[in-house]
C-alpha cells in the first residue's frame, strides 16, 4: 500500500529535491487560527506537515514547543478537535501528507483502537510517537501499520549501528534523524556531522531520511537538504506564532502570515539545496 507520504517522497525524488517538513502545534494559539495555519502551509511551501498533539509533559521538546502545547491546551484543544482539524483540511487538500507527532499518553487516553479508526478516517497518514521504543511495538506501532498508517521512528546521534536495526525494523514513510543531542530548538545542527550521520543511516535503509531539531534558517535548510531527503522545522515556526500574538496571548491578523512567510523562506532554502536534474535537450531537426 502506497501512502501519501510514500508518494510525496517519490515525487520529490523524481524532481531532484528534498522535502520541507513543517511542524505546527494543533490548537496553537486557538483551534480556528491553528486550522488556518494548517490550510496555508502547503501553498507556502510545506511538502509534509507534522501536526503536534498537545501534551502537558513533552519530555523531548524545548521551551518553544512546550509553550505552544500549553497555549493549545489552555485554549481547550483536545484530540477530537485535532482530528476534526485534519478532516476540515482534507476537504480541500487530499495530497499533502499529515503526520501526528507527540506522545503516547493522549492516544492511550483516547483509546488505541478508537484512535486508529478516527485518525485514518480523518486523513492522517503517519505517526511519530517519541516515547514508544521498538520494544513496545505491539502497543501502537504494529496496529498502526495494520491500519495503513506509516510509523516513523526517530534516530539520534546516540543511535549506534547496533541499535539502528531495531529502530528501523518497523519504521515506514521516512526516518526522522534528530540532529542534536537534547531537546527541540536547543542548538543549531552541525551540517558536517549531520551529513555523516545521514549517510550512515542510509547504509541501513532505503527509506528517505529527514533531519530536524534546531533548523531555523533558510541557509541551514539548504545545507541539510544537500544530503537528506527532508528538512524538518518546528520550533522556529512555533516561535513565529508566539511572536505574532497580542499582549493577552491571542491571535492577531499577523499570526498566519508570520508562519507562512517563514515557511516560504525555508522552502526556498530547501529548493536551493538540491538542483533538479537537467532534462535532455531535444534539438529540432531541419531538412
Amino acid at each position: 500500500m502506497t501512502t501519501r507520504i510514500d508518494q510525496r517522497f517519490a515525487d520529490l525524488k523524481r524532481d531532484g529535491r528534498a522535502a520541507l517538513v513543517t511542524f505546527t502545534m494543533a490548537g496553537d494559539p486557538d483551534t480556528n487560527t491553528s486550522l488556518a495555519i494548517l490550510k496555508a502551509l502547503p501553498k507556502a511551501g510545506a511538502d509534509v506537515i507534522e501536526l503536534g498533539m498537545p501534551f502537558t509533559d513533552p519530555m523531548a521538546d524545548g521551551p518553544a514547543i512546550q509553550a505552544g502545547g500549553l497555549r493549545a491546551l489552555n485554549a481547550g484543544q483536545t484530540m477530537g478537535k485535532s482530528l476534526a482539524m485534519v478532516r476540515a483540511f482534507r476537504k480541500a487538500d487530499n495530497a499533502t501528507p499529515i503526520v501526528l507527532m507527540g506522545y503516547y499518553n493522549p492516544i492511550y487516553i483516547y483509546g488505541v483502537a478508537r484512535f486508529l479508526t478516527d485518525a485514518t478516517a480523518a486523513g492522517i497518514d503517519g505517526l511519530i510517537v517519541v516515547d514508544l521504543p521498538p520494544e513496545e511495538d505491539e502497543e501502537l506501532c504494529l496496529p498502526a501499520l495494520a491500519a495503513g498508517l506509516n510509523f516513523i521512528r526517530l534516530a539520534t546521534p546516540t543511535t549506534d549501528d547496533k541499535r539502528l536495526p531495531a529502530v528501523l525494523a518497523n519504521t515506514s514513510g521516512f526516518v526522522y534523524y534528530v540532529s542534536i543531542t537534547g531537546i527541540t530548538g536547543a542548538a543549531a545542527p552541525d551540517v558536517d556531522k549531520v551529513g555523516a550521520a545521514v549517510a550512515r543511516i542510509k547504509r541501513h535503509t532505503k527509506l528517505p531520511v529527514a533531519v530536524g531539531f534546531g533548523v531555523r534558517t533558510a541557509r541551514q535548510a539548504r545545507d541539510i537538504a544537500t544530503g537528506a531527503e527532508g528538512v524538518v522545522v518546528g520550533s522556529a515556526l512555533v516561535n513565529a506564532v508566539k511572536d505574532s500574538l497580542n499582549k493577552n496571548g491571542k491571535a492577531t491578523p499577523r499570526t498566519v502570515k508570520a508562519v507562512t512567510r517563514l515557511v516560504a523562506k525555508l522552502a526556498r532554502g530547501v529548493r536551493g539545496g538540491r538542483k533538479r536534474k537537467a532534462q535532455p535537450m531535444i534539438r529540432e531537426q531541419t531538412s
